[in-house]
């Protein structure tokens, strides 16, 4: 494929993509700036699609964070799944995150099966997480590994957690990108409401703190949001699918949901500028997962895969 190169200004859309817990959004807040995905140890800690927005000098790169390809085992799992897949649609660039290993098994070949169905469409392989490799002559026997399971039209080690890398990468990414205006204003940095950013945030930290089998099975609902110009108050609700969940995640004498909050408390008080008063309440939905009107109204709708 030719690369676009031209002395105007760029603008496009690149495609996150990958399994769980390669560091598609730890990457993404890497070369954003700002925390705007949440990110943990645990797979499948995204599960919507969420746009971030990447504005200097040369132009705009509007990039697409999707949950990791894997194999679903309830309704959630096929939403988060058909957000990925077609997330490849109408944009620009497709960055398939990868670890650094040679072994290439069966979700992989589904993804390269994916990306090779967008005919045209730029495939950029990035290899993250270099930083864990002993010796750094190892990336090669990925890439050539990558290389013949694939045609990429480029291939960029990175680590997300270093930083190294990463400038190079986006340097490739705007080789891809055609000239045009900028589709959002330069302070614009993502598309999610920020209701949906807090909820977000006390996920992870309920994922950072619970145990195992927990986190898979919990959503966060803002109830109310009163901004101030000094204090803003939000409550909101953790629901979880099982009875003797909701007693971990409130724990003895409430002090799980206690630590849940002080985490999430810091992060929204410096995303919103402001002194955060932040109350939990912890809800069981049985099998919540695997009810198309309670994914709706936990904000997993069907409809927005299409948009």
């Amino acid at each position: 494929m030719d690369k676009i190169r031209n002395d105007g200004a760029l603008a496009g859309f690149v495609s996150i993509i990958g399994r769980p817990n390669v560091g598609k959004s730890t990457l993404m807040n890497h070369i954003i700036g700002q925390k705007i995905a949440i990110t943990s140890d645990k797979p499948q800690t995204t599960r919507n699609r969420i746009r971030t927005v990447y504005t200097e000098e040369r132009g705009q790169i509007v990039f697409t964070d999707t949950p990791g390809i894997h194999k679903a085992k309830n309704k959630l799992g096929d939403y988060m799944v058909s957000v990925a897949r077609k997330s490849i649609v109408d944009v620009d660039a497709v960055m398939w995150i990868v670890e650094p290993t040679t072994f290439i098994g069966a979700g992989e070949q589904s993804i390269i099966e994916t990306i090779n169905k967008a005919a045209g469409l730029p495939k950029i392989l990035v290899i993250n997480k270099i930083d864990t490799l002993k010796n750094k002559a190892q990336v090669l026997e990925v890439i050539e590994c990558y290389r013949k399971a694939c045609d990429f039209d480029e291939i960029v080690p990175v680590s997300a957690k270093t930083g190294e890398g990463v400038k190079e990468l986006v340097d490739t990414l705007f080789k891809y990108m055609p000239e045009g205006a900028p589709y959002y204003e330069e302070d614009v940095i993502t598309d999610q409401p920020v209701r949906q950013i807090v909820a977000e945030l006390i996920r992870e930290k309920a994922l950072w703190s619970l145990k195992d089998e927990i986190p898979h099975g919990v959503a966060v609902v803002i109830e109310s949001f009163e901004e101030g110009p000094k204090l803003c108050k939000i409550t909101a609700t953790i629901v979880c699918e099982k009875d003797s969940h909701k007693a971990i995640i409130i724990g003895k004498n409430g002090s799980m949901l206690k630590k849940i909050g002080s985490l999430a408390r810091p992060d929204i008080e410096d995303m919103l500028e402001c002194k955060v008063y932040l109350e939990l309440w912890v809800k069981v939905r049985k099998d919540w997962r695997e009810s198309d009107l309670l994914m709706k109204n936990y904000g997993y709708d069907k409809k927005d895969i299409d948009e």
